[in-house]
């Protein structure tokens, strides 16, 4: 009988761009692969792929107790239907609820923490709550997968699943997919791109800023935005595009094609994630990054080599680390992607988080 791999997840993303070849890699080993989510337009291709999907509704942001009692019910009801032999959970609450109901059914959970999130980061009583709810949670858990060390320690300083830590290079990027790309030629346009969720913690603010500054005195330079825009963003993005402060693409299906034209990924986020996928792209796609000194970013970048690193939220920084790659040579940006593209490949190669995972699924045989 095949072996059963059930993954919990918030979103479809989260398995599609970031977990496919893992997926990929179960099937092909005879594993039968079961996705917990809800919908969204990448469940088709991963139903395609041999994927059993049930969808399962999540409140991401909220913390009403009948919903969250509700999300803990229906993993166990899932549980109880599909019997895996292994559950892999992303995300805060199919992290806690799932392992409280693989603990009631005595089935291996392995979490995995791709970043704290602002509710575990800040402090306050949802801090304290969500504490209380992992130590709860991680009780009998297998293995705690953590993407950079700081997030790690805030379990160890916490007392959380003690012993059942381990360390991966965030979700690693595809080098296939993302290939090194020919760098721009010299069109007398620099182009600069954001690409992520467009909140506040992201860093927009900062972009913004700096896209308006960096115009005025640099005319020959363009400032890109990519994702989906938040609300209270909605008509500060739209006036600024239709100025031609910045140029807005809406959400994108492949980053690599857009990253053709770029020269230059800029990410000033101060959100507490993992491993900083957009930062990952950027450098395996051979394109310099500028981001800041914080968890999730800085493992990323080396100061002056790959691109440069600034303090969170300080627009001044920004523009000041704009300015200076602007006045490198056409050779010195080339050769800072050049090196983001050697650090990934040495570093944060997928089939480094792939191998790691299958090792740790085939334990529990």
């Amino acid at each position: 009988m095949k072996k059963k791999v059930l993954f919990l997840v918030n979103h479809d993303v989260v398995i599609y761009n970031f977990r496919l070849e893992l997926v990929e890699k179960l099937i092909e080993e005879g594993y039968d692969v079961y996705i917990s989510s809800p919908y969204g337009e990448r469940i088709d291709d991963l139903i395609k792929l041999g994927c059993h999907y049930y969808e399962i509704v999540i409140d991401r942001h909220g913390m009403n107790p009948l919903k969250e009692t509700k999300l803990l019910n229906d993993y166990c009801k899932l549980i109880k239907v599909i019997q895996p032999d292994i559950i892999l959970g992303y995300t805060i609450k199919p992290n806690i609820y799932g392992a409280i109901a693989a603990q009631r059914k005595n089935i291996p959970f392995v979490a995995n923490i791709t970043g704290l999130g602002t509710a575990v980061e800040n402090a306050g009583l949802k801090q304290k709550i969500l504490i209380q709810l992992y130590k709860l949670a991680f009780r009998k858990v297998q293995r705690v997968f953590f993407q950079n060390e700081e997030n790690r320690k805030f379990f160890l300083d916490n007392g959380i699943a003690i012993g059942k830590h381990a360390l991966l290079p965030g979700s690693g990027v595809n080098l296939k997919r993302f290939p090194l790309l020919k760098y721009p030629e010299d069109d007398k346009i620099i182009r600069f791109a954001f690409i992520s969720r467009i909140m506040k913690e992201k860093g927009i603010d900062q972009y913004l800023e700096a896209a308006k500054k960096i115009k005025e005195k640099y005319p020959n330079t363009e400032f890109h935005i990519c994702g989906f825009c938040e609300k209270e963003y909605e008509g500060q993005l739209e006036e600024l595009n239709n100025n031609g402060t910045v140029i807005y693409h809406g959400m994108i299906r492949n980053v690599s094609d857009f990253l053709t034209n770029i020269h230059c990924v800029v990410h000033p986020t101060y959100y507490p994630e993992g491993i900083s996928n957009v930062l990952l792209e950027a450098c395996a796609s051979g394109r310099p990054i500028i981001t800041t000194n914080r968890s999730g970013c800085r493992e990323i970048v080396d100061d002056g080599v790959n691109g440069y690193m600034i303090p969170q939220k300080d627009s001044g920084a920004l523009i000041e680390a704009i300015e200076k790659f602007i006045h490198l040579s056409e050779d010195e940006k080339r050769s800072m992607g050049v090196e983001g593209r050697y650090k990934v490949e040495q570093q944060f190669d997928r089939q480094i988080v792939v191998d790691a995972y299958m090792k740790e699924i085939g334990s529990y045989e």
